[in-house]
């Protein structure tokens, strides 16, 4: 129960039996004479002084809680995961730059095409790809999720990219070389995948242009212009 809070001043303008009902209420009992009004007024502004430092303790002790439980959260409380699509069909996980889990796309299942993979194995399989990345995250964040092998993970990673880029390639119909991709004898480009961002480079140029996946990387290549890629014929000077 909320009971009012009473100034000094306010009590002695009280009579003797009001002030009574007031200790009463408050469940305060005077030990000196009960008789003076002063007695009765040092004894409720005494009791309230106690009550509103035992509060003040208790709301200390809460924030300090509160602050505390706050930083352990921050400690604890694993990194953002950064997701890197390699392709449509395939997308990474990373804490930092170390590899957490992969989703990748399974055409020959019928229902639960999307996959959860760690260190090669399957974990998991939805219907849909939201289904999966809940699946890591959810996981990863209460410490359940199988660590991955670090030892492999560049060189896997790697490999990843180029069977990406070389999956895309072999929809157009180019060829890549050791210093870049081609299409009938003319060099198109270079596409590359950096700390997870994807690049292309158009022609012989050196400059690297950001792309949002493998897929946009090579298409960009498709649309080059590459009528004046090569030295013109003596017929096309004609």
């Amino acid at each position: 129960m909320t009971h009012p809070t009473y100034t000094q001043q306010a009590l002695y303008r009280y009579n003797l039996p009001r002030l009574k009902r007031i200790a009463a209420e408050l469940g305060v009992t005077p030990t000196l004479d009960k008789r003076a009004t002063e007695t009765w007024v040092n004894a409720i502004i005494t009791h309230q002084s106690t009550k509103l430092q035992k509060v003040d303790n208790q709301a200390l002790a809460q924030a300090e809680l509160d602050h505390y439980i706050a930083d352990q959260a921050q400690v604890v409380a694993p990194e953002p995961l950064r997701i890197v699509e390699i392709s449509f069909s395939h997308h990474e996980y990373y804490a930092g730059d170390e590899l957490v889990a992969s989703i990748s796309h399974d055409d020959n299942h019928l229902t639960q095409r999307w996959v959860v993979m760690v260190n090669d194995k399957e974990l998991f399989r939805a219907n849909i790809l939201m289904r999966c990345h809940r699946f890591i995250c959810t996981h990863y964040k209460d410490g359940t999720l199988p660590v991955q092998e670090q030892l492999a993970t560049l060189c896997t990673t790697e490999n990843r990219i180029m069977a990406h880029i070389f999956n895309e390639c072999q929809n157009y119909g180019f060829e890549i070389l050791d210093d870049g991709i081609y299409n009938n004898g003319v060099k198109l480009g270079q596409v590359g995948c950096t700390d997870g961002n994807w690049w292309v480079i158009q022609g012989c140029s050196s400059q690297q242009e950001y792309s949002n996946s493998v897929y946009d990387a090579v298409r960009t290549l498709s649309m080059a212009d590459t009528s004046f890629a090569t030295e013109p014929t003596p017929e096309y000077l004609q």
